[in-house]
């Protein structure tokens, strides 16, 4: 009953988040300000956009979710694969392979934090 609820009530809370995204603004960081070419390709793409704004909501809700100590890891993990990222410059496919694999790693930690509950 735990594993069902947690993304029960987390799910409108991401949807919402990717619902109010626009090609102006990723969740992650402005557009505006975008001068990297993963960042302007990001910025460009409908998909993309879509995908950082889920990756940064599930990285917020799990950076307040975890225990100090995980924080930091959880933290140190998501500048690592910045520098993944980065270094996709503006291939797509690339691009889209790191937000795929980085959400993947961020639902495991949620999965663990939902099975300890208590819900």
């Amino acid at each position: 009953m735990r594993l069902f609820l947690a993304p029960v009530i987390l799910a409108p809370v991401i949807l919402m988040a990717i619902g109010l995204a626009t090609g102006a603004a990723a969740a992650s960081f402005d557009c505006g300000k975008a001068r990297a070419p993963d960042e302007k390709a990001i910025c460009a793409d409908r998909r993309l956009n879509d995908m950082d704004v889920e990756m940064a909501v599930r990285l917020d809700v799990a950076k307040h979710l975890v225990a100090m100590g995980q924080r930091g890891a959880l933290m140190d993990d998501q500048s690592s694969w910045l520098q993944a990222r980065h270094s996709c410059r503006s291939d797509k496919a690339c691009l889209i392979r790191h937000y795929h694999d980085r959400m993947l790693e961020i639902r495991g930690v949620l999965e663990r934090i939902y099975r300890k509950g208590p819900y």
